[in-house]
């Protein structure tokens, strides 16, 4: 069992992800795939007159404001369109792909943050109204029943609230729960870059292997978004994953190179 999370950059090669998950599944390899869609959803947002806007939390992570105007960005690109492509591009390849969001079926339940605290030119402020969660339950039986009905289910990382709102969780940290619930041996973590770069944006400076007793340790050398995948890499160990891989959505074969060992591995 494959959990994959593919990350929604620009660079995204989503036509050569999907090649390689026929690929793999044709092997007898089973996959669930977590996609995301940040820049389509910057785009949309922008031209409907909603741009996005980021904030810096008191931890230090970089995170998205989720107001109702900005969710419902998200259900139209994330759930709409980049959902409904990824499972046209795998439907053309001959795989049977089911596309949902985590809101349905309550297949990713979230608690809702009551308030957000950032810092914004040096001071500490509340952000109220956030539509944002922390994941607290994924339904495996739901998600068991799919992958017993021979689909591959791709996945939008929007919950549902314990109240039934729609919740902005984080795509990464998402995936490493749906792991860990359906006890997988590898979480793969794809994104705009190689794997973890000591020294980013230089990719020389990949970091290879990264043994798992030392994963915390590593947060501060993760950049911006590559924060968000440490901390689910390390939740994905603490759950019982045995291997978690960050690789390259950038090129031809992205499952096969990293499970070949071309990224950052934590095992």
């Amino acid at each position: 069992m494959l959990v994959i999370k593919v990350g929604g950059g620009a660079d995204i090669d989503y036509p050569a992800l999907c090649d390689d998950i026929a690929a793999v599944t044709a092997r007898g390899i089973e996959i669930v795939l977590v996609h995301g869609g940040s820049h389509e959803t910057n785009r949309v947002a922008t031209a409907l007159g909603t741009p996005p806007r980021f904030v810096t939390t008191a931890s230090g992570h970089v995170s998205r404001y989720t107001d109702q105007a900005a969710m419902d960005s998200f259900l139209m690109v994330y759930a709409g369109k980049i959902n409904k492509r990824i499972v046209e591009l795998l439907q053309q390849r001959g795989v049977n792909a089911f596309g949902c969001s985590g809101l349905d079926g309550q297949l990713l339940r979230a608690e809702r943050k009551a308030t957000l605290r950032i810092v914004e030119n040096g001071k500490q402020l509340m952000l109220r109204d956030d539509r944002t969660g922390t994941i607290d339950g994924v339904n495996s039986t739901l998600l068991n029943a799919l992958r017993h009905a021979g689909v591959v289910p791709v996945i939008a990382p929007i919950a549902c609230s314990h109240q039934g709102d729609a919740l902005n969780v984080d795509g990464d940290r998402a995936a490493a729960q749906i792991a860990v619930a359906l006890r997988a041996e590898t979480l793969l973590l794809l994104s705009s870059v190689p794997g973890l770069l000591r020294a980013f944006p230089d990719e020389s400076s990949l970091i290879r292997i990264i043994p798992r007793a030392d994963i915390n340790s590593y947060m501060d050398v993760a950049q911006g978004r590559m924060k968000k995948k440490v901390m689910g890499a390390a939740e994905a160990l603490a759950g019982g994953v045995s291997t978690v891989i960050m690789g390259d959505a950038r090129i031809a074969n992205p499952i096969s190179i990293a499970l070949a060992g071309h990224g950052t591995t934590i095992s």
